[in-house]
């Protein structure tokens, strides 16, 4: 038996899904960019994990959302395990393991 949903429900998730479908090409995006950082630090020989740079760019993540309306500690949450997920590819990547 299906299950009925009122229309509005129907058009929001058809909206949530169109959101993910982008934030998915925005991740993918960022990926081809840390791959151009692993080669540059593979050059200068230059470690995966940089500290000051990660406090960066959580700190300017949970700006943002303070800013748009998104929740920080979602923001703070989510950006922390990206990075950290970005951090170990570079550590693959760097001492020659791939993906």
């Amino acid at each position: 038996m299906t299950e009925q949903h009122p229309v509005e429900l129907t058009l929001a998730r058809v909206e949530i899904d169109a959101i993910d479908q982008e934030m998915v090409s925005l991740l993918a995006r960022r990926q081809l960019v840390v791959q151009k950082v692993i080669a540059i630090k593979k050059i200068h020989e230059l470690p995966a994990l940089i500290p000051e740079r990660v406090d960066e760019v959580i700190n300017n993540a949970v700006r943002l959302a303070e800013h748009s309306g998104a929740s920080p500690g979602l923001v703070r949450l989510l950006w922390t395990q990206m990075v950290d997920w970005f951090v170990q590819l570079e550590k693959r990547e760097l001492r020659g393991g791939g993906d």
